[in-house]
């Protein structure tokens, strides 16, 4: 939650100007400064990498998760917020009869006398983002809207005081999953109350009542836009209720002006032509549909390399094409999965016999990082077009003169994929749900426990290999 004094400035508009909610509004930015503000490469030492205590380097590794290189998409979505927001208040400047009028009577029952300023119009947007799950759809949406404030908080305004007390610059709620609007309501209310940092609000008991109810409170907040998530929840059944939550919807555009964004997976966006007799409202300020990274898209090399450089094993492992081919087919060209896969492939093997990354040490990463992820149709199914990816800032890369090779012995460790050979049957270990039914005599070893030679038990029932190269039949 970021919630902000006003400071003023300028706006560009003539018809903006002399308007507190836009004039409190983050000054327009150049592209190149706002991805300053959306990026973060955390430092990188090579000092860190060459240190003696593996438990030292493996701390470090957190700081892979903390890496952030926003997508050309970001420039598109962060203009649309932008212009969306700054369109919706320039209807309802707070200094001006209009929204005095606006602010006292209910929507659909404002008096005949007309302001001086003339009756108010609305000019809320409707922003459209689509994309399969994990492509980082609410990322970005996050991201984009992290660079505003929550709530700026006003006093007086160029000397003159304000009524207005706090501005609600933008809030993010979930569909409700059986599309119901008194489900959508009371998460409204609820998110602006804690917003707002206020008791919560006892929802009215009819849902006219509680639309009304809601209204109003949208109104004297002054929401900037709203964010629904999950709009793939909205699924058109012959009861109705669909419609209803869309038309609902549709009047918070219409009627109140508030901008809305949403936010889903497919097919939401047929689901919208179908059902929804605006559907160009549901468009009218941005409309993009998110992919994953194909592998051979300047955006995956550009991400891969700067995420690459965040390496804290003893010896440094160049990026090949079989390691980008590798960790692009685990990911599927997703970048928090591919994160999240190259950070615990190094955790596996900091302090093992050999810190070298292979393909083998991808997918035993993998396996740990992603175990459910990759077993669902939508990862199966995540094979996109290409999006593009500007480059980021270039980090410091470890010398190529690479110092002879730190060996540990931590062979005792069965989870770290030292061995290529071993590798795919410790990485099925790793993702399996069903260990107990694979062991096939579970009272084993306290079995041996009990007799002279427990060892020579223990050989006979293969399970102590003294050359498990050759009784496993791996040829080198």
């Amino acid at each position: 939650m970021r919630i902000e004094s006003a400071i003023y400035q300028d706006a560009i508009l003539p018809e903006h100007q002399g308007n507190p909610l836009i004039e409190a509004l983050p000054i327009k930015q150049t592209w190149e400064n706002v991805m300053e503000v959306f990026s973060n490469y955390p430092e990188y030492s090579e000092e860190i990498a060459d240190h003696p205590d593996p438990l030292v380097r493996d701390e470090y590794l957190n700081r892979i998760e903390e890496i952030r290189q926003p997508l050309t998409d970001y420039e598109a979505c962060f203009r649309a917020v932008e212009r969306a927001i700054k369109k919706g208040y320039s209807a309802k400047n707070p200094l001006s009869p209009t929204t005095a009028q606006y602010l006292h009577y209910l929507i659909d029952e404002r008096p005949e006398i007309e302001p001086r300023t003339g009756y108010f119009q609305p000019k809320g947007d409707g922003l459209t983002l689509i994309g399969e799950s994990g492509v980082g759809k609410t990322s970005m949406v996050e991201q984009v809207l992290s660079y505003f404030p929550n709530v700026i908080e006003h006093e007086s305004y160029r000397g003159q005081e304000l009524e207005l007390r706090k501005q609600v610059v933008w809030i993010k709620v979930d569909c409700p999953s059986n599309s119901s609007v008194r489900d959508l309501c009371e998460e409204i209310l609820s998110t602006l109350d804690l917003t707002l940092d206020r008791e919560k609000t006892k929802p009215a008991g009819t849902i006219g009542a509680l639309i009304r109810q809601l209204e109003q409170c949208m109104k004297s907040s002054f929401i900037g836009m709203l964010v629904i998530d999950e709009m793939q929840n909205l699924k058109f059944q012959r009861t109705g209720g669909e419609n209803n939550l869309l038309r609902f919807l549709h009047r918070l555009m219409n009627k109140l002006g508030v901008p809305l964004f949403f936010v889903a997976n497919p097919p939401f966006d047929q689901s919208l032509v179908k059902e929804l007799k605006a559907a160009r409202r549901a468009e009218s300020g941005y409309h993009h549909t998110m992919s994953i990274l194909e592998r051979d898209s300047v955006s995956w090399n550009a991400f891969i390399e700067q995420l690459w450089q965040y390496q804290w094993t003893n010896i440094y492992t160049e990026l090949t094409k079989e390691l980008n081919d590798a960790l692009h087919s685990l990911s599927v060209g997703n970048i928090d999965m591919a994160s999240r896969t190259y950070r615990e492939a190094q955790r596996l093997i900091i302090g093992a016999y050999d810190e070298r990354i292979t393909p083998a040490t991808l997918e035993a990463g993998n396996a740990v990082a992603c175990g459910l992820s990759r077993q669902t149709e939508e990862v199966n199914e995540l094979k996109g077009a290409i999006v593009s990816l500007p480059k980021g800032k270039q980090r410091r890369t470890r010398s190529k003169e690479q110092p002879e090779l730190k060996i540990v012995d931590k062979t005792g460790d069965i989870t770290k994929p030292q061995h290529p050979e071993f590798a795919s049957k410790l990485i099925e270990l790793v993702g399996a749900v069903d260990l107990m039914g694979r062991i096939k005599d579970p009272d084993l070893f306290q079995q041996a426990a009990g007799l002279e030679d427990p060892m020579h038990y223990l050989r006979s029932r293969s399970i102590v290999l003294d050359d498990p190269l050759s009784e496993l039949g791996y040829s080198l």
